[in-house]
């Protein structure tokens, strides 16, 4: 009896469409579930759907709709209250450095005088009530101390002392007015900076706050392994022609079999159409003669073989004709008398 053939393998393009298509209506449900409208003392924030946006998938040419989907924040009156208050105020700092700026480009366009004789005559004046003093004591204590070691004025030894303590009241002269430019300097330059400093600052409190959609979980769509599905159609069409061959295969050889019963004790066997019933073709001999399961009218189990009248037309021979009933010779049928 033949096997029942293998069914055909999907089309790997339905098999897409549906993986494509369960993906997406699990993406979706997932969103709507991972974003649940929200209660909260402060406010709510609520889901909503604001159309759709229409996506083709180039390979099997389905369509889908996919909601855009919007995040709404609804503060609660306190704190919408609040925000109005802080929003004002913003606008105002903005508004007062906007204006304040008008001047800059004007006033920085002036290029900056480092010098800054008043302040600094005035220090190098404090420091100097200060210095001559200590430096005249200096002196002074020197003076004495060479005159209690022997050395006169006048003398060589007292001259080159007073002159090294002439130097060292010098260097600190210097220094008194290397300090005093500096100070004088930095003062000069702060009050440069000192208007853009106040702008910067207004600016810096008038920023603006960029809206944050909270507690949203994105969901994403699995991707359809169309590659994996396409190989996957091809090798079960293999398995198919591989399972068919194999079939055909043992129907010859069981075919070839009966035959060579009879190749060295020439028999007929009745295969004539008319005393069969329950024909079915399950395949071909290598060289294109009809193989089929049938049931003898008169009983008995099912059987292979072929009909008398197909082989009669290719191999006469092997035809005779018994009682009104044709007869194959199989051994001839199948050329296994050569």
């Amino acid at each position: 009896m033949g096997k029942a053939s293998a069914p055909e393998p999907p089309d790997p393009k339905e098999t897409s469409a549906a993986s494509t298509g369960t993906n997406i209506s699990t993406a979706l449900a997932n969103s709507y579930l991972n974003n649940a409208n929200q209660v909260t003392p402060d406010g709510t924030i609520t889901y909503t759907n604001d159309g759709f946006t229409t996506i083709k998938d180039p390979y099997t040419g389905q369509s889908y709709q996919i909601p855009n989907r919007t995040a709404t924040t609804t503060l609660s009156p306190a704190q919408q209250a609040i925000k109005d208050q802080t929003d004002k105020a913003q606008l105002n700092l903005g508004t007062l450095a906007n204006n304040q700026s008008g001047f800059l480009n004007d006033y920085m366009a002036k290029p900056f005088d480092g010098s800054n004789d008043a302040t600094e005559s005035r220090l190098v004046q404090l420091g100097r009530e200060r210095l001559d003093p200590i430096m005249a004591q200096q002196r002074d204590a020197l003076s004495t101390r060479l005159s209690n070691q022997g050395i006169k004025p006048g003398s060589a030894a007292y001259d080159r002392a007073m002159t090294q303590q002439g130097q060292t009241d010098n260097d600190a002269i210097n220094q008194l007015i290397l300090t005093g430019h500096g100070q004088a300097f930095a003062e000069g330059q702060a009050i440069r900076n000192q208007p853009i400093n106040e702008i910067t600052a207004l600016l810096s409190g008038s920023q603006v706050s960029q809206p944050q959609a909270a507690g949203y979980t994105p969901s994403t769509i699995p991707t359809t392994d169309n590659a994996g599905l396409i190989n996957a159609n091809y090798q079960q069409k293999v398995a198919n022609v591989n399972a068919q061959n194999a079939q055909t295969g043992s129907l010859i050889g069981g075919l070839f079999g009966l035959g060579s019963a009879f190749a060295g004790n020439p028999a007929f066997l009745a295969s004539d159409r008319r005393v069969k019933t329950d024909i079915s073709k399950v395949g071909e001999t290598d060289d294109g003669q009809n193989i089929y399961s049938y049931r003898y009218k008169a009983g008995g189990p099912m059987q292979l073989g072929l009909m008398a009248q197909e082989v009669e037309r290719n191999t006469p021979d092997a035809v005779r004709e018994f009682g009104g009933v044709k007869h194959v010779d199989y051994s001839k049928a199948l050329s296994l008398g050569a």
